[in-house]
């Protein structure tokens, strides 16, 4: 098992309307507790969604048409507030692969990162445009590439961006630290055994 790669993205999106979302509201502070991540996508917005039903309405990540997707479309700010790891894992195991929005709060930015969920950046004309569709016809397919820095939903094609030391890290795999040291596993060992504290000489 070596490290992720990540080039491109593809799949349906979730359109996430709103704007200064913050951790609290993707992942309420009481789920902090876990010892572990597992289950974490079970309780992603719950109060909202819960606020939603009590009020008749169904938010969008109980829309039918949108489970399953894995890009999340969203607009200003998204993820700022404390800086809670618990959003970023909720929305991986979840399936989601990748964040398209007007702009991240910092450490939200970093924390995806470092698990691997990309997030890019596109003009906020572009998003309302690629919410408009996927809102329009659930079953559209969106496709990022990172090399292009190009996002095509049918004959919709969105310029996206990220940071240049991101999308390298993202296409060489520089973010999955195990998976680097899993490919390069015989030189591990053989450099811990030259290491007096690990071999007792």
């Amino acid at each position: 098992m070596g490290a992720e790669r990540i080039e491109t993205i593809a799949g349906r999106a979730l359109p996430m309307r709103g704007e200064d979302i913050d951790t609290d509201r993707i992942m309420p502070a009481r789920f902090l507790k876990a010892i572990t991540f597992e289950g974490l996508e079970q309780h992603l917005f719950e109060d909202d969604r819960l606020a939603a039903t009590r009020a008749g309405q169904v938010h969008p990540f109980d829309e039918p048409g949108f489970q399953g997707a894995s890009i999340l479309l969203v607009n200003r700010n998204f993820g700022s507030g404390s800086s809670r790891e618990h959003a970023p894992q909720g929305l991986r195991r979840l399936g989601i692969r990748a964040v398209i929005g007007e702009s991240f709060a910092e450490i939200f930015f970093g924390n995806s990162l470092m698990i691997g969920l990309a997030c890019v950046t596109a003009a906020p004309r572009d998003i309302a445009a690629l919410m408009a569709l996927v809102e329009g016809d659930p079953l559209t397919k969106l496709r990022i590439d990172l090399r292009t820095g190009m996002c095509v939903a049918g004959s919709l094609e969105v310029p996206v961006s990220t940071p240049v030391n991101v999308r390298d890290a993202l296409m060489t795999g520089a973010w999955d630290t195990t998976g680097l040291l899993m490919e390069r596993y015989d030189e591990v060992n053989a450099t811990a055994a030259k290491l007096p504290y690990l071999t007792g000489f």
